[in-house]
């Protein structure tokens, strides 16, 4: 058993999941629109918490969804908060207009 992380899209489920050897370490839900990918959410297993593990999945999850071309529409508070840190070469970002986000206007 590695101790590496690694990444898989589980489309079955509708998401991108991390695993540390057999061990589901967390995963970024999704939605799938024609033309656009919705992460609607991620977590992280307690025990794997502040372990690194989290920009990892959001990486490449986002990373993969840019290489099958559709449009990323970060509804996740994480992966929205990922996206506005950190380049991610190619992606084409729908920043959806929340109704509870007092930030939205001011961006």
């Amino acid at each position: 058993m590695t101790d590496e992380p690694t990444v898989t899209r589980n489309a079955d489920n509708s998401r991108y999941e991390i695993h540390i050897g057999d061990v589901l370490a967390g995963f970024a839900e999704y939605k799938e629109r024609p033309g656009e990918i919705l992460f609607v959410h991620t977590e992280l297993d307690p025990a794997f918490q502040g372990k690194g593990l989290a920009p990892i999945l959001a990486a490449q999850a986002l990373a993969d969804a840019v290489s099958s071309g559709a449009t990323i529409v970060p509804y996740c508070p994480y992966i929205a908060r990922y996206l506005k840190r950190n380049e991610v070469e190619g992606a084409t970002i729908r920043w959806p207009q929340l109704p509870d986000d007092p930030t939205a206007a001011a961006e």
